[in-house]
C-alpha cells in the first residue's frame, strides 16, 4: 500500500509526524478517510477520534476541533487539542462533560445549540472510549 506523510499538530505539541497508510478524520460534515493520492481538500474537523493506520497498526488520537488539509505534501491536521487515548485523563474528561452539562442552563438560542452540539461530540468520544475505540 502506498504511504503519505501525515502531521498532527496542536498548539501544545507535534502529536504525530510520519509516513502512514491511512488516516480516518472526524469531519464536521462527516467522517472521511484519507489514502495516498487523495485529492486536495481543506475540511473542518469536529471533536472525535482520529485513527492513524500504519503498517497494519492503528493509533487512535482524540481531537477537539480544527482543520485538516490534504495537499501534494501530505495531510496536515491542525487540531485545537490532540491527545492520544493513552494520555487522556478519563476522570478529567468526564468532569469536563459534567461541567458542560451544568452550564447548559446559562445559555440560550444559537449559543445553546452550539453548546449542545459540542457536548454531544464529547459524549460520543466518551462512548467510543468505553466501547469500540480500544479494539
Amino acid at each position: 500500500m502506498a504511504t503519505f506523510h501525515f502531521d498532527l499538530v496542536s498548539p501544545e505539541k507535534l502529536a504525530f509526524s510520519g509516513e502512514v497508510d491511512q488516516v480516518d478524520v472526524p469531519g464536521v460534515e462527516g467522517d472521511f478517510g484519507v489514502l495516498a493520492g487523495h485529492a486536495p481538500i481543506v475540511a473542518a474537523i469536529r471533536p472525535g477520534i482520529l485513527t492513524v493506520t500504519s503498517g497494519g497498526t492503528h493509533q487512535k488520537m482524540i481531537v477537539l476541533g480544527g482543520l485538516a488539509e490534504m495537499s501534494d505534501n501530505g495531510l496536515t491536521v491542525l487540531a485545537d487539542v490532540a491527545t492520544s487515548i493513552e494520555e487522556l485523563d478519563r476522570a478529567r474528561f468526564a468532569d469536563k462533560i459534567s461541567e458542560m452539562e451544568a452550564k447548559l442552563s446559562e445559555k440560550e438560542g444559537s449559543a445553546l445549540d452550539r453548546a449542545i452540539e459540542r457536548l454531544d461530540h464529547f459524549k460520543s468520544i466518551q462512548h467510543q472510549l468505553n466501547t469500540t475505540a480500544l479494539h
